[in-house]
């Protein structure tokens, strides 16, 4: 290995460690809390040494919710190839639930976490193929499009709202409580299974009717 890919992989697994760090910090103290100089001292770094790689906590915060949105985004991707809305939908629940097991800190993160404005809307994206949230817009729309559901149930925002929120309180309780054992947890994926299906049963039509 020459000395030039030496140094660019030696500064690559310095942002990773500031990455990793910081998101940990975020989480457990919150983004106010949370200095450059405390995310420096945890890895054993300086301050100047960090503002090298990212040129003040805003930016860190946003470069860390940008890559684990598209994380998340991408997971729904492979969903959308398939044609029915409705089954669209319920493999979009269990995708996303399937991200929070598996990447409780980036869902913290992402989710449950307290962020400035301004790093929203520098992460916010309109494109389904970039952002999760409008893959899963975008899929209710066309679940509505179907008209198999129920005539109270034609605003793709408010049934975006009912399924993610469904989800994520059921989600964010096993990542922050999972450890107390007064909890009956069961599953989280046969758990998440049973949401999907009871919502879905909640807003389509009897046939019939």
């Amino acid at each position: 290995m020459g000395s030039l890919e030496r140094r660019s992989r030696e500064r690559a697994d310095t942002r990773q460690r500031i990455l990793d760090a910081a998101r940990e910090m975020f989480v457990r103290q919150g983004y106010e809390a949370t200095t450059m100089r405390a995310i420096a001292d945890r890895i054993e770094y300086t301050p100047t040494a960090i503002y090298h790689h990212f040129r003040n906590k805003e930016a860190l915060l946003a470069e860390l919710c940008a890559a684990d949105f598209r994380a998340l985004a991408a997971a729904f991707q492979k969903i959308g190839r398939i044609e029915d809305p409705i089954e669209r939908l319920r493999k979009s629940g269990m995708a996303y639930v399937q991200f929070g097991l598996e990447h409780p800190m980036q869902y913290q993160l992402m989710f449950m976490t307290r962020r400035p404005k301004e790093v929203d809307d520098q992460i916010h994206s309109d494109n389904p193929s970039e952002s999760a949230y409008e893959f899963l817009r975008q899929t209710c729309a066309d679940v509505i499009a179907t008209g198999r559901l129920r005539d109270e149930y034609k605003d793709a925002d408010e049934l975006a709202l009912m399924a993610w929120s469904s989800l994520h309180g059921m989600l964010s309780l096993r990542i922050v409580m999972g450890d107390e054992d007064w909890v009956q947890w069961r599953d989280a994926k046969t758990t998440a299974a049973r949401i999907c299906d009871t919502l879905m049963q909640g807003v389509i039509r009897v046939r019939g009717k």
